[in-house]
């Protein structure tokens, strides 16, 4: 088989299935819940009536929704459920007392939901639709209405009109049950008739009412003038009196103010004078705490100052005292080590020449005794120098002293002076140094044991000075 003809067998097969998609979806019919769908023809169907009855029918139905047909088999129609509203009115129609009146009437009706009922209608009403159903209703109600208004009098229709409705309504019932209908509502909206009868039966009424309308008003008017004349005259009174209240009151409230017055200027000299003697007695301490905190500042100006001399006095003998004292010391330390190591040196000698044998002892003792020798000798001369000699070579010697004490000044980069004397730093530096010169005696005393102050002054009295020269 060719391509094309598999492709026409195809095309074919899905043509076929879609015509019979479409043909089976014509088939499936709806209806919306208001409305019932009559299936008629296939098979029968036995039912139940309600008194226990079995027959058979050749229909279904289904309320609301949708079923599929059978083609060719079944057939569909709808059968309304909706309300239906009608208004009914009756010619002239003669009552139980031989009146003729027209009445006019409204009523809902609609097909009961139950099965039975529903069988019913669609066997009476399929076809007709509401229309049908509507006027065959009206057809029943008015006949109905006829029946009720030649059993009841005019008066009993006027008055009791929901006992009209009723009685309607229970005629009625039957017959709209054999034809599967239901009264939901019915209701007398109005009466008339041609002859003026309802008319004048109002009239004996109505005159009755404006007559006793009349009555009740002039006894109102009355009532009205007897209770406004007492009323105004107890508003006189009730003016008068509060007229008088309204003065007692005045002069009380009057009596009241003066009297609060009298208290309130009272009140007022006592605080004007309670605050005067209050901002004296303020003034007053504010004077006394002004004293003791002038007090306080002095008293604390002067521990401030005290403090501030007691510092200077720690840095003064920190920055001058303490490093010339320091240097004392330091100069002492050294002359001691001196001596120190000069006679570990000359230990250090003695025990090596010791070792060198008793050769040369002997030269060191001749050396000895000559330098001996040398030394006294110079003793002597330096007892036979005069004063002059004497301070020349002291003096000479002043400048190496100097330097030796200022040398470690000149190591020092900065040197800041607190406290002590006004005049320029360089001044007092010198008066520093001259007065560590000044104690060098001293430091020769300490170190040697000769006391070059007394050896001066005993060179330089008046009986030395006279044998010098002598």
């Amino acid at each position: 088989m060719s391509l094309v003809s598999q492709l026409i067998t195809v095309g074919l097969i899905v043509v076929v299935l879609a015509l019979i998609s479409f043909l089976l979806a014509k088939q499936y019919r709806k209806v919306g819940p208001n409305e019932v769908l009559i299936i008629s023809g296939g098979r029968k169907r036995t039912v139940i009536e309600p008194d226990g009855t079995k027959r058979k029918i050749g229909y279904r139905y289904r309320v609301g929704g949708g079923t599929f047909v059978f083609p060719f088999i079944e057939s569909v129609s709808t059968l309304p459920m909706e309300v239906i509203a009608m208004d009914i009115k009756t010619p002239e129609v003669h009552t139980h007392s031989g009146v003729p009146v027209m009445v006019t009437a409204t009523a809902q009706v609609k097909i009961d939901s139950s099965d039975h009922s529903i069988r019913k209608a669609a066997e009476q009403f399929l076809g007709l639709g509401r229309d049908g159903i509507r006027d065959v209703s009206m057809t029943i109600l008015e006949g109905k209405m006829r029946d009720v208004i030649g059993s009841m009098t005019v008066e009993d229709i006027y008055r009791n009109r929901h006992v009209f409705a009723q009685k309607v309504i229970e005629l009625s019932t039957a017959d709209f049950e054999r034809m599967g209908l239901v009264i939901l509502s019915f209701s007398l909206k109005d009466i008339s008739d041609t002859q003026g009868y309802l008319d004048a039966l109002g009239k004996p009424q109505i005159a009755a009412a404006k007559r006793d309308a009349a009555i009740a008003e002039a006894e109102t008017e009355k009532e009205a003038i007897i209770k406004s004349s007492e009323a105004r005259k107890e508003g006189e009174v009730a003016r008068l009196e509060a007229e008088a209240l309204i003065a007692k009151a005045q002069w009380e409230n009057e009596a009241k103010k003066a009297e609060s017055q009298t208290l309130v200027n009272q009140r007022k000299a006592q605080a004007d004078y309670a605050y005067e003697l209050e901002r004296v007695r303020l003034s007053q301490e504010i004077k006394k705490e002004e004293a003791q905190v002038q007090l306080i500042e002095k008293e604390q100006a002067i521990k401030i100052e005290e403090l501030e001399i007691a510092r200077r006095e720690k840095e003064l003998e920190a920055t001058v005292i303490k490093p010339a004292n320091a240097r004392k010391y330091q100069i002492i330390a050294e002359a001691e080590a001196e001596e120190k190591r000069a006679q570990a040196e000359a230990r250090s000698k003695a025990e090596l020449l010791k070792l060198e044998g008793e050769a040369t002892a002997e030269s060191i003792k001749q050396k000895g005794l000559a330098e001996a020798q040398s030394l006294l000798e110079k003793a002597k001369a330096w007892e036979k120098l005069n004063q002059a000699a004497l301070l020349e070579m002291y003096i000479d010697k002043l400048p190496d002293l100097a330097k030796a004490v200022a040398e470690p000044l000149a190591k020092v980069d900065k040197i800041i002076l607190v406290g002590g004397e006004k005049g320029p730093g360089a001044s007092r530096i010198t008066a520093q140094v001259a007065e560590v010169l000044a104690q060098m005696p001293d430091v020769v005393k300490s170190l040697t044991g000769v006391d070059l102050k007394e050896y001066l002054k005993e060179k330089m009295s008046p009986e030395k000075k006279d044998e010098t020269e002598d």
